[in-house]
């Protein structure tokens, strides 16, 4: 059975954050030939294009582990009705310099968690707009517009609510099904 390597690229830095409590959880419902990787994004500098020709150690390990992956998964928050700057600073340094894009033709999956009713929805449709231009081919269907509420993750840290169980064991299997299909 072939392995796939996916990158998880997490929008919030804090350490408790709802989104990083749903990419622990979601990957729980990925099936065994799918293994996951957190990839550090809070760690790197701002984006300078003076650094193109001489990036830190930090930013060449970063490319080389979305270039190692198979597929990637973006759990982001919504700050100021967009993805956050962590997030952006991130896809930056893998889309450069011109002609370098590390994300190109990688598959993805989009989707986050906030308390607010829409969730994260304004933050995703602006983070597909960028990762279409970077040429990833990125599911579109089922979107997943997830609200925190009280007993969506149980003491465990997994999906305790049923409805919630479901509606996300179909997003990863529809999600399992695209990285198979358009992985390299």
């Amino acid at each position: 059975m072939k392995q796939y390597q996916i990158a998880v690229v997490i929008g919030s830095l804090r350490r408790d954050s709802f989104n990083r409590k749903l990419a622990n959880a979601i990957i729980k419902l990925a099936p065994s030939d799918l293994s996951f990787k957190n990839l550090e994004i809070g760690d790197l500098p701002l984006y300078n294009q003076d650094q193109d020709a001489h990036p830190a150690e930090v930013v060449t390990l970063f490319k080389n582990e979305i270039k190692s992956a198979q597929g990637l998964l973006f759990v982001t928050a919504e700050y100021n009705r967009s993805m956050p700057g962590v997030l952006k600073n991130a896809i930056d340094h893998g889309s450069r310099p011109y002609g370098q894009n590390a994300w190109a033709e990688k598959p993805a999956g989009v989707l986050g968690i906030s308390p607010g009713s829409a969730g994260t929805a304004l933050a995703q449709q602006h983070l597909r707009n960028v990762l279409a231009y970077l040429d990833m081919p990125t599911m579109g269907q089922p979107e997943a517009f997830i609200q925190m509420k009280e007993g969506l993750f149980d003491e465990t840290g997994s999906i305790g609510n049923a409805d919630s169980q479901k509606f996300l064991q179909s997003w990863m299997d529809r999600y399992v099904t695209w990285i198979k299909k358009y992985s390299r």
